[in-house]
């Protein structure tokens, strides 16, 4: 009789943990704090960017190239954003042309110069690296809250702030991810590291954000972001040599037709 009374008992926790493990998954409460998250960075206007990537391969060799990103904001849909390498030689001259939307999949070109053609990037390959960096096409889009479900999962203390740790898992049915773990500081909405799981739900990537700045006594930017790939061990990290904000840039500026001719 003590055996199936310590049986149940012990059943009975099970049930409890299981049960109040589910209701912790707050979808309503991961949606505000991503809303917030989105409102709290609204109104940036337009952005031009000089940065350095720095590729190190399983083996701990490293590379570099330097680029620039002009970014504009899109009232009610996703940013265009406008990558140019300069450097190395090989890389020279390669942009990227991306149209994020909110509902529907992105729009993404690349100009090869050796080719001397501009390629389409289909939506089922946006999982793919980008430039033979750890960061994929995908990652390279604005963030929307239409593009993912989101659950609160918990507080957690990270490098001695306080955070929010909430899951995102994302619409798009070609996306490489079945979830990403967000940590975001609880004073200013700001992502810290990202946990990125692939479709085995298997531990894929880490993307930590250094060193923040505050533009325009509003908007923070970090001024590293590092991509670590558990599985086969490179990393890139990205480091903002010079931001500026309010540079003029119109729809013109982002156009197909123009790809080819970015400078």
């Amino acid at each position: 009789m003590k055996n199936r009374q310590s049986v149940m008992l012990i059943g009975a926790m099970v049930v409890g943990l299981i049960t109040s493990s589910t209701v912790f998954a707050d979808s309503d409460k991961g949606y505000q704090i991503a809303a917030e998250r989105k409102q709290r960075d609204a109104g940036w206007g337009d952005s031009v960017a000089q940065l350095s990537m720095e590729l190190t391969n399983a083996n701990g060799n490293t590379s570099s190239r330097k680029l620039r990103i002009k970014s504009l904001e899109v009232i009610n849909d996703g940013d265009k954003g406008l990558t140019i390498f300069d450097e190395p030689k090989d890389v020279r001259g390669t942009v990227f042309l991306s149209y994020s939307h909110s509902t529907e999949p992105d729009d993404q070109w690349i100009f090869l110069p050796a080719l001397k053609r501009v390629k389409r990037i289909a939506s089922r390959n946006k999982s793919g690296p980008f430039m033979g960096s750890e960061f994929a096409y995908e990652d390279l889009s604005s963030f929307e809250l239409e593009k993912y479900t989101f659950n609160y999962l918990r507080d957690e203390t990270l490098n001695g702030q306080e955070v929010f740790v909430v899951e995102q898992v994302p619409t798009d049915k070609f996306s490489g991810y079945s979830s990403q773990l967000v940590w975001m500081d609880k004073v200013h909405y700001r992502p810290l590291k990202v946990e990125f799981y692939d479709r085995r739900k298997n531990h894929l990537k880490t993307l930590t954000f250094k060193d923040y700045q505050q533009y325009l006594d509003k908007f923070w930017r970090p001024s590293e972001l590092v991509m670590i790939n558990h599985q086969n061990k490179k990393m890139t990290r990205l480091m903002t040599e010079n931001l500026t904000f309010d540079n003029g840039l119109t729809e013109r500026d982002f156009s197909k037709s123009s790809i080819k001719r970015a400078r």
